[in-house]
């Protein structure tokens, strides 16, 4: 299986079964993640040195506007996408087999986590995986510590409060914060 065979499948929505083609892929692209971000974090690189290693990581081109302070870490990193001027802080771990988009201008606090992936509630099926992706809109800032679970999309400019647990979408332009996070106030855009 290629890499742009697995993107296909992972956007096709179907299971993921235990020992399957795909779930031997995860296994593949888990241990080149692994390989990628031990570099990442075993010591300084410049930024042209951290892109170059972001790149073979994503498997894409990104942007001499993205930032990102390790520590990283991702358990694929073949299924991300990152827009202009997006700022990722230390600690911050990326699930992202089922899909993670971050659109222009979007900040990540430290240790923050996005997983798109849930195992199979039937015990007999637990190896077995669901999954769906995350899109982060424009301008949107995720604060310290917050979690953002498969499936959600967060609206242009919205705010994730520190800590927060996001199980739903989140509309745009509003703050959202708690576990599981709730919309607390829109944002006045004057």
């Amino acid at each position: 299986m290629t890499v742009q065979e697995f993107r296909n499948y992972m956007a096709s929505g179907k299971p993921v079964i235990g020992q399957s083609e795909v779930h031997a892929m995860f296994h593949q692209l888990s241990q080149e993640a692994l390989r990628i971000t031990a570099e990442i974090n075993g010591s300084y690189h410049t930024p042209e040195t951290l892109r170059t290693l972001l790149e073979e990581l994503w498997g894409c081109e990104v942007s001499k506007t993205v930032t990102l302070f390790p520590p990283f870490h991702t358990d694929c990193g073949k299924n991300t996408r990152i827009g202009e001027r997006v700022f990722i802080n230390m600690g911050c771990k990326f699930q992202d087999q089922g899909g993670i988009v971050i659109e222009d201008g979007a900040l990540i606090g430290h240790n923050v986590v996005l997983a798109t992936i849930n195992h199979d509630l039937n015990p007999a099926k637990r190896q077995s995986m669901t999954y769906a992706p995350i899109h982060i809109g424009k301008n949107v800032w995720i604060g310290s510590n917050a979690t953002i679970l498969a499936g959600v999309n967060i609206g242009d400019g919205a705010i994730v409060a520190a800590g927060a647990v996001v199980t739903k979408n989140v509309p745009p332009n509003t703050i959202v914060g708690g576990v599981p996070a709730k919309v607390i106030k829109e944002i006045n855009l004057l």
